[in-house]
Parts: structure tokens; C-alpha cells; sequence
């Protein structure tokens, strides 16, 4: 199963959670239990995220180059180093089991021998390599390590990516009593009004789900929507809404909400998600960068389509997706979607414009351009006590921009956060 889902992910490029669903699906694994297919996800999400460390030790093996035609030989390789190297599996378990899966496979059948001899190797020598390693660098392309690092500094990019290569924690934002439900869960709340606890079991079996109580948000996503101020009584727009966590915030904030999204598929996980916290929106298939609301907005919230490159964290397939060239896309789609929102809303009222990129692109250099462009908008700068209390959190315009190793608690399993951008505009007409 592990092995399938590198595949999907590496050879056919397609996101994690997408190969997850299709192959969880399939007949072959319908037996797992549920403690076998959460490891067949621990193994190709840990083989994901130290793939730049893993090819290189197994690369230190092979000698010669393999040809094209090999199966899904690198998969399993990939996937049984994985485990040697990080997981601490057993050994002699992985090696069989990997060599079977290799005399099975085809088109990877002739190189049994070559597998074997590997990853014994591996198993011997490789926790030793990992010492020897850069694994922030190793692990980000080196297209985004030059853009963080311009963006940010050598250092902090090394910190960003050195943060990718931890298990996320888990975060939820509560309606209520956030106190009372971190004591429930194990968890702790965090400055910012989140609760988060290390990720255990499975979501629907904590307490509080089935009642509608909290729903899973990181942190820094759970930011922007509490930017808009006091929206109680407030028409406003969630552009590009789904999965629906700020839409439920607005929604429990009061607000007549419009929640726009292009997908039917996702627009029903939004209605789900409502229905199980008991809130109420106007859901609304429709492209945000063509809808138009029946009169003027007091606000819009646009979380702008984007490489999300600050969730890599918790998405390890997204270096193994997005090139240079999304940036490019994704930043006109951006300004398109910009310039459109500001059509919908109402004099003196606000747009709050989000993303979790890293990349200026997608966000500063976004309301640079807008701010240039237009007249008839200002920024409202945030103060740091809307953020609570980071000032570091904020940018030299008042624009928010946190990175995923901000928030450092005394726990490390409980530290860090998506990176998201999000800046405050006002129309003035």
C-alpha cells in the first residue's frame, strides 16, 4: 500500500490525499486493519518528506545506473528505507518482505538480488549517512531553497525546512470553552485561541466530534478570519471556501455568510463539516473569479488558490508537485481573483486576502502590485495585538506572515505552524 502511494505521488504527480483515497479503496487492501493502513501512510509520508536524504543513501549502494524500464523498484526502495533509516522497523521483516515485493513486480523481478544486497546495506550503514547529512537542504528543491533563502535568509530558510521534517501536531479550533476542551483532549491552548494535541487515533473518535464542537484547522489558518473584526450581523463572502474552516468561524462569528466554491465534491465536504457543527451558510458552486453577490459585501475573505507551500508540513507531497512555473500561474490567478473581490464589496468595506505560500509572490508582492494598481484601496495594518501579541509575526506594512518554525513551545512535538500570509484591504469607494 505504501508503495502504491509513492507511486501515485512520484510517478503520476498526483496529491496524497487523492492516491490515499483511490487506494485505500482497493480490493487488495480492503483486509488491513486500520493500525496497518495508518503505517502504510506513516511509511510513504516519511519516505515523502526525507526523500532527498533516502536516494542518497540508497544511491551510495547501486553502482551502476538501472535502466528505464525497472518497475516500481525505486518505490520500494524508497518505501523500505524509510523504514530502516527512520522508522525503526525490523530489518530482516523489511528486507524479505521488500525482496518478495520486488520478485512479484514484473518488470522489477531481475533486480531481487540487487534489492537484497542494497538494503542490507542500508540497514547497516545508513542511520550513520543521516549524521552526515544536510537534511533541511537535502530535502527541499533547490528551486525553493533559493527562494526562501532570498526571501527570508540563509537562516531562516534553513530553519523553515528543518521544520518540515516533523510529524505535525494537531490543531483545532473549538466554539467554546477552549480550557475546558484542551483538559478533555490532552491537548494545551495555544496564544492564539487554537487548542493542539500530538496527533492520535483517528478524528472521528475524539470526544467532542460527533457533537459538533471543534473542527481540525491549523493555527495560522485559523488566523485571517478572526482579521476581519467583529462580523456579527455582516454580509460576507468566503471566496475558494472549502473544506469550510472559515466559514465556520465567520458562521459562528455571527455573520451571513456566502461560501463560494468552484467544486461540487469539495463543496459537500463543506456541507458535512456545517451540518456536524450545527452552522449555517449560503453555499454556492460557483468560480470566485466570475460570482458576483446580489448587492455590495460588508467583507470578503479570499483564500486565494496557491502552491501552499507553507503546509508542507503537513503535506510532504507538495516538493514532489509544484514547480517554479505554479508560482507564476498561481500569481495571476491570484491577482485576477483580487480585482474581482474588490467588485463585491461595498465602500469602506474590507477584503482580507490570505494564502499559505511561502512565496512573495503569492502575497506581499500580490497587494504590492494591487496597492500600486489601484486607487480606490488602502492597507489596514494589523496591530500586534490582533496576532497575540507576535509582533515578529507581522511584515514592515503590518501584513501578517508567519513561517512554519514560528511558535517554538517547550514541547517540540508541539511546536511550529503552517507559513500563511494575509494583508487587511479597505475600499475607500
Amino acid at each position: 500500500m505504501a508503495v502504491d502511494l509513492l507511486a501515485g505521488v512520484l510517478r503520476q504527480r498526483r496529491p496524497f490525499d487523492e492516491v490515499l483515497e483511490r487506494v485505500a479503496q482497493d480490493p487488495a487492501f480492503a483486509d488491513l486493519e486500520s493500525r496497518d493502513r495508518a503505517f502504510a501512510r506513516a511509511i510513504a509520508m516519511t519516505a515523502l518528506r526525507r526523500a532527498g536524504q533516502l536516494r542518497a543513501i540508497l544511491a551510495k549502494f547501486i553502482e551502476k545506473p538501472l535502466p528505464a524500464k525497472r518497475g516500481q523498484l525505486d518505490e520500494i526502495l524508497l518505501a523500505s528505507a524509510a523504514q530502516l533509516v527512520f522508522l525503526k522497523s525490523a530489518p530482516h521483516a523489511v528486507i524479505n518482505l521488500s525482496v518478495h515485493q520486488v520478485r512479484g513486480d514484473p518488470a522489477a523481478s531481475r533486480f531481487h538480488r540487487l534489492a537484497n544486497a542494497v538494503l542490507r546495506r542500508v540497514s547497516e550503514q545508513g542511520e550513520t549517512l543521516v549524521g552526515q547529512q544536510n537534511a533541511a537542504e537535502m530535502n527541499t528543491p533547490a528551486w525553493l531553497w533559493t527562494r526562501w533563502s532570498e526571501a527570508y535568509g540563509p537562516d531562516q530558510a534553513h530553519a523553515i525546512a528543518s521544520q518540515h521534517l516533523a510529524e505535525p501536531p494537531l490543531d483545532l479550533t473549538v466554539k467554546s470553552d477552549a480550557e475546558g476542551w484542551a483538559e478533555k483532549l490532552g491537548g494545551i491552548v495555544l496564544p492564539t485561541g487554537s487548542i493542539r494535541l500530538a496527533a492520535k487515533g483517528r478524528i472521528e473518535e475524539q470526544e467532542g466530534f460527533s457533537e459538533g464542537a471543534w473542527w481540525v484547522q491549523d493555527a495560522a489558518a485559523a488566523l485571517p478570519a478572526r482579521l476581519l473584526g467583529d462580523v456579527a450581523g455582516k454580509q460576507v463572502a468566503d471566496l475558494c471556501a472549502a473544506p469550510g474552516g472559515k466559514t465556520a468561524q465567520l458562521a459562528q462569528a455571527g455573520a451571513k455568510v456566502w461560501a463560494v466554491d468552484v467544486s461540487p465534491s469539495r463543496l459537500q465536504r463543506l456541507k458535512a463539516n456545517l451540518a456536524r457543527l450545527g452552522l449555517e451558510a449560503e453555499l454556492l458552486e460557483a468560480d470566485a473569479g466570475a460570482w458576483m453577490p446580489p448587492e455590495p459585501l460588508d467583507a470578503v475573505l479570499l483564500d486565494a488558490p496557491c502552491t501552499a507551500t507553507g503546509t508542507i508540513r503537513r503535506n510532504a507531497d507538495i516538493p514532489h508537485l509544484k514547480t517554479a512555473a505554479d508560482v507564476d500561474h498561481l500569481a495571476r490567478l491570484q491577482h485576477r481573483l483580487l480585482c474581482h473581490a474588490l467588485g463585491m464589496i461595498k465602500p469602506g468595506g474590507v477584503l482580507l486576502y490570505c494564502t499559505c505560500s511561502l512565496e512573495t509572490a503569492e502575497g506581499a508582492d500580490q497587494i504590492a502590485r494591487l496597492l500600486r494598481e489601484r486607487q480606490d484601496v488602502t492597507l489596514s495594518p494589523f496591530g500586534p495585538e490582533e496576532v497575540a501579541g507576535r509582533g515578529e509575526w507581522l511584515d514592515g506594512r503590518g501584513a501578517l506572515r508567519t513561517l512554519p518554525h514560528f511558535l517554538q513551545l517547550s514541547d517540540p512535538q508541539l511546536s511550529g505552524m503552517d507559513g500563511f500570509y494575509a494583508a487587511r484591504l479597505v475600499k475607500t469607494a
